[in-house]
């Protein structure tokens, strides 16, 4: 049987200042699933999303949230979800309890309900002993969890997370996932950005690929990783300058699929490492290169990422900076 579709986007587009910022995306996303958009600062993700959540209005083309439009239904698609910004809207003078409380004022929600729905959404991301101190004595983890808290107040079917962990160290990141997880496993539909390759890998059901404001592909970690085909044998060279020379030999050779340059060797995909091997390590002797290391592994994210882009999300993410 087909999931039911929560969001549905059609070729939309976004234009500030003769700028794109999106162009002509289009994807679906299913009702209970965790859907990503991964690409770099500039990508078009939090456009995308601030269309979603109908704080602004596309160019051309049109998205639904079960069926209401973001532009025409704005209003009621707001009462379907929840939304967590990149950047944190906490007062830090106010203690955690005190920011749901006046959120729960602005949602217009009643006295018992909201009381009762605060004192879930604290214990839900282990804030009920916290609930009392200013926000400013909050660590940044603590910050995003009372962030994840604000958006799930109105109990929406879709929450909406943009980059839910940058900035946070390892640990609050791995909680921040699980808290995800388990709002997935409520059945909730989760819709979020960034720009962590293991982030993406680690969540989303599903995700899109978006750079330069047009999606590159869309599926499932494993099955992108799969639809490259091949493996990647890494090579770590002691001369680095003969390092194009034999990027140039090995392209087009039999079981070699593509060749890359990375700061100290080669990543090259193969159709099978142990026909590829004795190629590669031949064109390396002949050309005088020293092989310090050679690592072999099945294709990662960023394998996938690098080959639909042509870069790393990294250096698109450095470029869009300067």
């Amino acid at each position: 049987m087909d999931r039911a579709t929560a969001i549905d986007v059609s070729h939309l587009s976004k234009s500030y200042d003769g700028h794109q910022a999106v162009a002509d995306i289009s994807f679906t996303v299913h009702a209970g699933e965790i859907f990503g958009l991964l690409g770099p600062n500039g990508a078009g993700k939090s456009t995308t999303l601030r269309i979603l959540i109908t704080l602004l209005t596309p160019s051309s083309g049109r998205a639904t949230v079960f069926g209401l439009d973001t532009v025409r239904d704005a209003d009621r698609v707001r009462q379907l979800i929840g939304y967590v910004p990149q950047e944190r809207a906490i007062d830090r003078f106010l203690t955690g309890k005190e920011h749901l409380e006046l959120l729960a004022a602005l949602y217009h929600l009643p006295k018992d309900e909201a009381k009762s729905r605060i004192a879930e959404l604290l214990k839900l991301v282990e804030l009920e002993a916290h609930a009392d101190r200013p926000a400013k004595t909050y660590s940044g983890g603590m910050k995003r969890k009372l962030d994840i808290a604000c958006g799930l107040l109105p109990d929406p079917r879709v929450l909406f997370l943009d980059e839910p962990t940058l900035g946070l160290d390892v640990q609050s990141r791995l909680r921040i996932w699980d808290y995800i997880r388990m709002l997935k496993a409520r059945g909730m539909t989760v819709v979020m950005t960034t720009n962590y390759l293991d982030e993406a890998d680690q969540l989303c059901d599903r995700l899109a690929i978006i750079d330069g404001g047009t999606i590159k592909i869309i599926g499932s970690p494993v099955e992108l990783k799969v639809g490259l085909g091949g493996d990647i044998v890494s090579l770590t060279l002691k001369e680095t300058d003969r390092m194009t020379g034999l990027e140039s030999a090995l392209k087009g050779q039999p079981a070699i699929k593509a060749v890359r340059t990375t700061a100290k060797g080669l990543d090259i995909r193969v159709e099978s490492p142990e026909k590829a091997l004795p190629v590669i390590l031949e064109s390396a002797n002949r050309l005088g290169c020293s092989v310090e290391f050679i690592q072999y592994n099945r294709p990662r994210l960023d394998d996938v990422f690098i080959a639909h882009t042509g870069r790393r999300i990294e250096d698109a993410a450095v470029n869009h900076d300067e």
